[in-house]
């Protein structure tokens, strides 16, 4: 990685939107979203990508990072100006892991973009691919994707990247965790030689490292975080609870907590649905959320989530990225993550963009190990407090089957979740987190 200096001085004085260089129209967008002042990632990256620099960048989850590449994407795209495009050609490619995320970006595009002429779609997989194809028959500036259903369309031709000038590789972590290497590979193979590329991670593994060789030419390196820390405002906490317990000891503090709003991780499926049950069966507004779920009932979950219809969302994995839920207070551990990474996504849901936030971890001894490994990875011992008493066992039933050992990183493709809108409960003054 290359040292550079050259906007050492101009970052450090950028202390609003208009400082960036962005044109009216962005700006225009920005203050009707009722954003003031840009986070650290996007002060970092924007002028980077500005210049036409490959980027690397590392920010912890919920710092605007979405914004730090849409942002200065929309803005080279208005510079250039019209221009005659094929169909089923885009300009911008924008590839990510889940479903989720790639609504989540296409909407953070359209809403910078509401007041520009920029066409933009999104494809992914689990849905009918028969609109899509219909889509791509007009030309557009900016696709967002999850590799599998991009892949598709590339086999049935329609769709060509030997156009494409910019690339991002959003989430690449999660993309190796799910085992999108190789189709990333094949990707790669099909975009430009000459290009502009970004790799934004929420960690910097050596894996990430590896990837950003193959993908990066001579990239500027930034970050806002150290690597693989959990978020500062984030206060942890761990319950040594046995796993039968876990269910009857998580109703009873959520229910003598008060708590309003908190998300749950499982590790498994299954495990999510019997939790979700026992808590609606407590008296308890509860869902869950998961790769089986159909499309519709996991948007109907998650946006009773956001309204407040629902007090508690019990999701998998496959939810802890991309979950854009303004001022979440709490999340909570049901089992801990066998990959420790996963638990600094997990808890990134809490603790956004300088609000505080409470992470709760139910631990069982078969998962000390896994608590182990979690401690060393962010640097930091975890504290542990006795699980509050008072509580009542239900009626004998088979406990939850403990996970078994990690499965390997690079996995087939999975169902990913479904995308995210913003709330619409925010602050009057905020930075833009999108």
């Amino acid at each position: 990685m290359r040292l550079v200096w050259l906007w050492s001085h101009c970052l450090s004085t950028v202390s609003s939107f208009a400082s960036l260089n962005l044109a009216q129209p962005l700006l225009q967008a920005i203050e009707q979203s009722g954003y003031t002042e840009p986070t650290p990632i996007q002060q970092k990256a924007i002028p980077h990508v500005l210049a036409g620099a490959d980027l690397m960048a590392a920010a912890q989850t919920g710092t605007g990072k979405t914004a730090g590449f849409t942002l200065p994407i929309l803005q080279q795209l208005l510079e250039q100006g019209p221009r005659q495009r094929k169909a089923g050609c885009p300009q911008v490619l924008i590839l990510t892991p889940t479903r989720e995320l790639a609504a989540q970006i296409l909407e953070s595009v359209r809403t910078y973009g509401r007041h520009t002429k920029i066409t933009s779609m999104v494809m992914f997989g689990g849905v009918n691919i028969n609109p899509q194809i219909t889509a791509l028959k007009k030309p557009i500036d900016i696709l967002v994707a999850t590799p599998g259903r991009l892949l598709d369309h590339v086999s049935q031709k329609t769709l060509d990247l030997s156009q494409v000038e910019v690339f991002v590789l959003d989430e690449a972590d999660r993309m190796l965790d799910m085992g999108f290497i190789r189709d990333i590979k094949k990707i790669m193979r099909l975009l430009p030689q000459q290009r502009q590329s970004l790799l934004f991670s929420a960690t910097f593994v050596d894996e990430i490292r590896e990837l950003a060789r193959g993908v990066l030419r001579n990239p500027v390196e930034v970050s806002v975080s150290a690597p693989n820390t959990t978020a500062q405002r984030v206060h942890q906490t761990v319950h040594l609870v046995d796993q039968s317990d876990k269910r009857d000891v998580l109703s009873h503090i959520i229910r003598e907590s008060g708590w309003y709003q908190v998300l749950v991780f499982t590790r498994t499926k299954h495990g999510a649905n019997r939790l979700a049950e026992k808590l609606v069966k407590d008296g308890l507004q509860a869902a869950a959320i998961h790769g089986n779920k159909s499309q519709a009932a996991r948007t109907r979950a998650l946006d009773d989530f956001k309204s407040g219809k629902i007090s508690v969302l019990v999701a998998t994995d496959i939810a802890a990225r991309g979950l854009d839920i303004d001022q979440l207070p709490q999340v909570v551990n049901f089992e801990l993550p066998n990959v420790p990474e996963d638990y600094v996504h997990r808890i990134g849901r809490t603790g956004r963009a300088g609000a505080a936030g409470q992470a709760l971890s139910l631990v069982d001894r078969e998962e000390l190990k896994h608590l182990k490994a979690i401690e060393r990875l962010i640097k930091k011992s975890i504290e542990q407090t006795p699980a509050p008493k008072g509580w009542t066992p239900s009626v004998a039933s088979p406990p939850d089957r403990p996970a078994a050992a990690a499965k390997p990183r690079h996995r087939s493709r999975p169902n990913a979740a479904v995308g995210a809108r913003k709330p619409a409960r925010q602050s009057n003054v905020r930075s833009l987190n999108g």
